[in-house]
């Protein structure tokens, strides 16, 4: 059971890391979603960037530990994606990519925001003849 847990919250890791780099574009349909892409975001940050341990990775290690398999060796990102997914030397690239996406996925929440009252308006006001 403790093998079948870890591979769940493998999946659910990849699924939080997509929503980290591309959340921000479901808040175009769904704007009240940016406020949790936003603490994603920041969570996905602070994880990577202090020594705050992540919580995913933690609960992947307890499961794997159940097994006897031991922590993940070089944490989530570095077992699963480094030189896996993609090679190590391109993270600075991946970095600067995810950074732009999230950027431009906000500017279009914001394009959408503030031009809802717009579209609202006009169907509003809309007149259907026959």
């Amino acid at each position: 059971m403790a093998k079948f847990l870890a591979d769940v919250t493998v999946a659910v890791h990849i699924l939080a890391l997509l929503l980290i780099g591309l959340g921000g574009f479901l808040a175009w349909r769904w704007p009240k979603l940016i406020f949790v892409h936003m603490f994603a975001a920041f969570w996905g940050i602070l994880v990577n960037i202090t020594p705050v341990p992540c919580p995913l990775t933690a609960l992947e290690n307890f499961f794997r530990n159940q097994e006897g398999l031991g922590d993940l060796p070089g944490g989530f990102n570095a077992y699963y994606l480094y030189d896996t997914v993609f090679p190590r030397s391109w993270l600075p690239a991946i970095g600067i990519i995810a950074v732009v996406l999230v950027i431009y996925s906000y500017v279009g929440v914001y394009h959408r925001w503030r031009h809802r009252d717009h579209h609202e308006d006009a169907r509003a006001h809309a007149v259907h003849l026959g």
